[in-house]
């Protein structure tokens, strides 16, 4: 799908850095704080599932949603049913609430006709819905020392034929391989970017501040804006060991002037 706007970078907050708070209170930190979008992460919770109590939220706050991600974690199986059918509703949603963008991970190993078909499915259903879906980088688990592949077809998205990608900094240093070097890989694939960062000495999400791992994530947002790319950057920290509001608000403060810092947009 051809995007003809003029280009532009906005800053996100997703409302997973509010967990376990919901989506009102994701928009209320957003409208303080003055981020530009938001990104819903479909969970369990009623109103992440609801397009007319998000566009109330839209309509509340002054602020629009810019990404829906599908409920394809490991946490949310249960939401929406079986795999395809949590694609269309989320290809619905992000048309409803009027966002560009739906984050989806590759299909779990065990999920074994999802995973056969996971990379034309998902051309099919962006291309007949109009929607980007941007496949999220992952990597590989650990057990008992080994690397046990938990993803099918796999967790590196530049090896299939995806039409759009999501790059995540934590899953890139879980990974062990460097943002800026995939990232300029994308290309002109790169749909979608999960601010973030990891120490890439644990095989693990551990989804740290920008600045505070070992990815080039400055370096990244950087090249980016030299590339004139046009997307959202989301905010995708964790913030459960803040000291309370203000120290939570704080970090994520700190993460939306590292963005705007990098991008230029100062």
């Amino acid at each position: 799908m051809a995007d003809n706007r003029a280009p532009h970078i906005g800053i996100a907050l997703s409302t997973s850095c509010l967990f376990p708070l919901g989506v009102p209170e994701t928009f209320s930190t957003a409208a303080d704080l003055g981020y530009d979008s938001i990104e819903v992460m479909v969970t369990g919770n009623a109103i992440s599932q609801e397009p007319d109590d998000l566009r109330d939220l839209i309509q509340k706050y002054q602020i629009p949603i810019s990404a829906i991600h599908a409920p394809t974690l490991l946490l949310t199986q249960q939401v929406w049913g079986r795999a395809w059918n949590k694609m269309q509703m989320a290809a619905k949603m992000t048309k409803a609430v009027g966002a560009d963008v739906i984050v989806a991970h590759p299909p779990f190993r065990w999920q074994r006709l999802y995973a056969k078909n996971f990379v034309h499915g998902v051309r099919e259903i962006s291309e007949q819905e109009n929607v980007k879906i941007a496949v999220e980088n992952m990597y590989p688990w650990s057990a008992g020392g080994a690397s046990v592949q938990m993803y099918s077809p796999g967790w590196d998205p530049t090896e299939f034929d995806y039409q759009w990608m999501t790059w995540d900094f934590s899953h890139a240093a879980a990974a062990g391989v460097d943002s800026l070097e995939y990232v300029k890989k994308i290309g002109n694939r790169l749909g979608h970017v999960h601010l973030t960062d990891g120490s890439g000495t644990k095989v693990l999400d551990e989804h740290l501040r920008p600045g505070y791992g070992t990815q080039p994530v400055a370096q990244t947002l950087e090249y980016l804006a030299q590339q004139q790319w046009n997307g959202v950057v989301c905010a995708e920290v964790s913030t459960r060991g803040a000291r309370g509001a203000v120290e939570r608000d704080e970090w994520l403060y700190e993460t939306l002037q590292f963005a705007r810092r990098h991008l230029g947009l100062e």
